[in-house]
């Protein structure tokens, strides 16, 4: 990885609890990510893209894995509450034809939750999707991806959000910033919003703040995402 010292200073900044990493396959790279950062439990799988570190005491995690996919999503169950955080990392590349495979794993993972959609829960990561309604400008890719768009008549027709709104769930983001873009991608030349938190519509006076972290300062050395923070009140509604 090599960024670790980077990493550390981006999350110390960031005052979060809780932590969801994306492409963070080795385990003994999380654990020193953990130390470094003043967290007490972490958790992480070789070759699983997502992992987490905590300051909050963990009583639960779990990677499930669907059989569509490769990449497993993570849930993270925190001490002495009911709060359920799902993390994942939906498969990349803008296309039509990956944006359905999108569609099928968000599907896929929606029904293996069924069970705890009735309580307070979160999932966040990279979606590597774009909202409804936007726009990705071909010229901003890297010529080697650009093939792909025209492939797909230049136009993606993006779903895979639609599909969380559709399953009463609120974008935490643009709840809160109807205007702002809140690109994430890439923190060298942020264009794109390809990370994503979401929360049951139910529960939406819990959510407090949700920002993206976008100061050069401390986050560009760290990832080629900058990172999407969230506050939720602890009090159930």
């Amino acid at each position: 990885m090599g960024r670790e010292d980077n990493l550390a200073s981006a999350i110390r900044e960031s005052s979060a609890d809780l932590v969801i990493l994306q492409e963070a396959t080795k385990p003994h790279i999380v654990e020193r990510l953990a130390s470094a950062s003043g967290m007490a439990s972490w958790g992480a799988r070789e070759g699983q893209s997502v992992a987490f570190i905590s300051r909050i005491a963990v009583s639960h995690y779990q990677w499930h894995q669907l059989p569509s996919t490769r990449r497993a999503f993570l849930e993270v169950v925190l001490e002495g509450t009911e709060t359920r955080v799902f993390g994942l990392h939906l498969r990349a590349m803008h296309a039509n034809w990956t944006e359905r495979r999108r569609v099928r794993d968000l599907r896929a993972l929606l029904e293996t939750i069924k069970k705890d959609q009735h309580g307070f829960h979160v999932l966040t990561g990279d979606f590597n999707t774009l909202e409804p309604g936007a726009l990705l400008e071909a010229r901003q890719l890297p010529f080697r991806l650009r093939p792909l768009l025209w492939l797909s008549g230049g136009q993606v027709r993006w779903e895979t959000i639609q599909i969380m709104l559709d399953a009463d769930y609120l974008d935490a983001f643009r709840i809160l910033h109807p205007i702002d873009a809140g690109f994430t991608f890439p923190s060298w030349n942020p264009h794109i919003r390809l990370d994503y938190v979401f929360l049951p519509s139910q529960y939406a006076s819990r959510l407090k703040c949700c920002e993206v972290l976008n100061d050069p300062a401390f986050t560009q050395k760290a990832s080629d995402h900058f990172p999407l923070r969230a506050v939720f009140d602890d009090e159930v509604p």
